[in-house]
């Protein structure tokens, strides 16, 4: 990991693990140079950008250098109104009314670590001796705009981070209309690009599809970054696959609208982009301020698709995800809401917590319906009192009886909603976003709280620490159910109502980060609807999140394969629920659902007290299962081995960091009549090792289960599923010279 600049050369050349990143000063515009496999700084590293006149419709900003235009050049930050016809990293508006700047080297410096990111998520590091930064000071002498392009490379880690700081240093006000983190300019166009698409409970499911000319455009409006598109978006070369091919991908840390982008050029270059979605976006910088994106993740792999996504992994489970659960093997819990919805009281929570408590399950949640007068979704979201009729004694009451079994205490909420039929929204009907004089459309009979306004958020966090600090809660569940319409501020000026949306995500972050400072105990899930806002944002403050309110197992397949190609198993929330399945009416056996649940954070979400004894002998022995291999399956590094996406199979398996142990997993979604016999081809192990494998008496070398395969026994109808643990028997054997 090492930043060097030729000034001779006006060359920067950013080392990261295995990696490559180069830039090059043009006439004072940053050119793109090289992005991939990590090249030596002693080898010659000059001409490698190509110039030729190409015809008078690209112009050239250098009238005496014909072979340079902005509209060829490949660039790191690129603009609008000077040359460049392509999609821009930014754009600006002057007082003047004029949409034009240009901005050229002004300074740069190089320093160990990484800075911190005010009032923003992002990677961090423990030390400095992990990371170095570049901060690439380019200005517009016109408008007196600096902007700053921040690069941060590691030394552990085939990724860097890439986010942009706006100073206006000039004596007026300008408008910021668009401001993206990341612009990437590739010299061909012959590359596949994948993002993950979908809908409430049928969330990130993997596209694919070739580029050509024109562009693909992954983003979200909806002020969340949404079930219907993830945050994420890779290019690939056509032959790559999940072992082998160059990857490149790209992530954004930020829970709010986005954009990503994939433009084809008339030459054939492309150019990928993201950051805060330009669409309604604004924001007025006045002489003096500053502004500051979100950070943008790159992560460059020759392994494949696999390769990206073990880099991610890691890197998110331990420099994103923070605070004491980090490393942490996370609880078995069980939670109500689908064995009761709003309809219980503490006699029948405590008998659901004490049936958990005997199969070995360690947290009960109490979800939805504990608080106001929540008898259905009709009301008393805001309203954080809670609900003498079911629970007489209080919320400290029911904790002690389910404490009493052994168990942790979890809780629902919903804080950034309020009802209509609310007791808040009487008191303050303006504290929600909305537009004077204009209808407030409900989602879920609920409207959002307006998080831009310090009032609103110091309510909040006034009212969920009253909670935390009385009730032994160990876990929150924070949800939050609907999507924005009528996005206004009471508090906001007119010019400054397009920063309605982004105030909000920088105020919830602000509220995250005060609970889980002062609450530093307790293990918070994010939660949208299920998976409407997994996102790397969310992560930064709390380390898992509810995958997706489809519970079905074989949904979850295709699921959870999509979500693994960015998100650790770690951040995934994983249940076993009652069949016929509530959302699509499936019936599974328990098995199966628990082999798929057991592949991320592992609960159950019905009720136990209405199971006979033979699930109930199941589910003890998932639940044994679970807490023996816990941590490798939390912490070790995935492996996808068959795509539900592409056939009746699935499979992945997780691996310790010494590659000593081993779990896999194999699902069958049909019963095949007659059907070939099976073997599983495993990955990531070490191939001098012997592995001893659950159901074989004989051992079996590594180099023979990952070229031959491990053979699968027969399953018989449908939604089957068979789990087997791999351990070394040996030490490694070393070759004698």
């Amino acid at each position: 990991m090492t930043i060097h600049f030729r000034e001779s050369e006006q060359r920067f050349h950013l080392q990261s693990k295995d990696t490559s990143y180069m830039i090059q000063l043009v006439h004072g515009y940053p050119a793109h140079v090289y992005w991939g496999p990590k090249l030596s700084e002693d080898g010659n590293l000059t001409d490698i950008l190509m110039f030729q006149e190409r015809c008078s419709f690209s112009p050239n900003p250098v009238p005496e250098d014909k072979s340079i235009s902005l509209d060829t050049l490949p660039q790191e930050y690129p603009q609008y109104g000077t040359s460049d016809f392509r999609h821009p990293a930014y754009q600006v508006q002057l007082e003047d009314g004029s949409r034009i700047t240009e901005l050229t080297y002004r300074s740069h410096r190089i320093v160990n670590g990484k800075p911190a990111l005010e009032g923003l998520p992002a990677i961090y590091t423990e030390n400095e001796d992990e990371a170095q930064t570049l901060e690439l000071e380019l200005f517009d002498a016109y408008s007196g705009l600096t902007v700053i392009l921040s690069y941060t490379v590691f030394e552990y880690f085939d990724a860097m981070t890439r986010s942009v700081r706006f100073v206006n240093e000039g004596k007026q006000a300008l408008r910021l209309n668009r401001a993206l983190s990341a612009s990437v300019d590739f010299f061909d166009s012959d590359y596949d690009c994948l993002y993950l698409s979908g809908t409430w409970t049928r969330e990130r499911h993997v596209q694919r599809k070739p580029l050509s000319p024109g562009a693909v455009r992954v983003e979200s409006r909806r002020g969340s970054s949404s079930h219907q598109m993830n945050p994420f978006m890779a290019l690939l070369r056509p032959a790559a696959d999940e072992d082998q091919g160059e990857v490149f991908g790209f992530s954004l840390v930020y829970s709010g609208n986005f954009a990503a982008e994939a433009e084809v050029d008339q030459f054939g270059m492309t150019r990928v982009s993201m950051g805060i979605n330009p669409f309604d976006f604004g924001w007025l910088l006045e002489p003096g301020e500053s502004f500051q994106t979100p950070e943008a993740v790159m992560v460059y792999s020759s392994e494949g698709l696999g390769g990206m996504s073990r880099t991610y992994h890691r890197l998110y489970r331990t420099r994103l995800c923070r605070g004491a659960h980090r490393d942490k093997e996370r609880p078995i819990l069980v939670n109500n809401w689908e064995a009761t919805y709003f309809d219980f009281n503490a006699d029948k929570i405590e008998a659901i917590a004490k049936d958990a408590a005997e199969l070995g399950i360690e947290l009960f949640v109490l979800d939805d319906g504990w608080f106001g007068k929540r008898d259905s979704d009709t009301s008393s979201l805001g309203d954080w009192t809670v609900d003498r009729n079911k629970l007489p004694d209080g919320l400290e009451d029911l904790a002690a009886r389910v404490k009493s079994h052994g168990m942790e205490f979890g809780l629902w909420v919903e804080p950034e909603m309020v009802s209509p039929d609310s007791d808040l929204y009487r008191r303050h009907p303006d504290w929600c976003l909305h537009v004077p004089h204009r209808r407030r459309t409900e989602a879920r009979n609920q409207l959002i709280l307006d998080l831009s306004r310090e009032d609103v958020r110091t309510y909040l966090f006034e009212a969920l620490s009253g909670i935390f600090s009385t009730v032994p809660v160990s876990y929150v569940k924070w949800d939050m159910n609907r999507n924005m319409t009528e996005i206004g501020s009471a508090e906001l000026a007119a010019a400054r109502q397009t920063e309605t949306a982004h105030r909000y995500m920088l105020g919830l972050y602000e509220l995250m980060d005060k609970l889980v400072t002062r609450f530093p105990h307790i293990l918070f899930e994010s939660c949208s609807g299920g998976g409407g806002r997994f996102d790397p944002g969310m992560l930064y403050y709390m380390p898992q999140t509810w995958t997706s309110d489809d519970t079905d197992a074989v949904e979850r397949l295709k699921i959870q394969y999509g979500t693994s190609m960015v998100y650790p198993v770690s951040s995934m929330g994983a249940h076993v629920s009652a069949v016929p399945n509530h959302q699509v009416g499936r019936i599974t056996p328990l098995t199966t659902r628990g082999d798929v649940a057991m592949s991320g954070n592992f609960g159950y979400e019905l009720d136990l007290t209405k199971l006979p004894a033979e699930e109930k002998d199941i589910i003890k022995q998932q639940v044994a299962l679970y807490k023996e291999n816990r941590r490798l399956i939390q912490n070790g590094d995935l492996y996808r081995l068959k795509s539900p996406f592409s056939g009746n199979e699935t499979a992945w398996m997780l691996v310790s960091e010494d590659r000593r142990e081993a779990m896999v997993f194999y699902f069958q979604v049909l019963g095949v009549p007659n059907g070939p016999l099976r073997r599983l081809r495993l990955k990531g192990l070490q191939t001098e090792l012997d592995y001893r494998v659950s159901g074989f008496e004989d051992h079996y070398r590594g180099d023979r289960l990952m070229q031959i395969g491990l053979p699968i026994p027969p399953l018989d109808g449908d939604y089957k599923s068979v789990w087997f643990k791999l351990t070394a028997v040996n030490e490694w054997r070393q070759e004698v010279e």
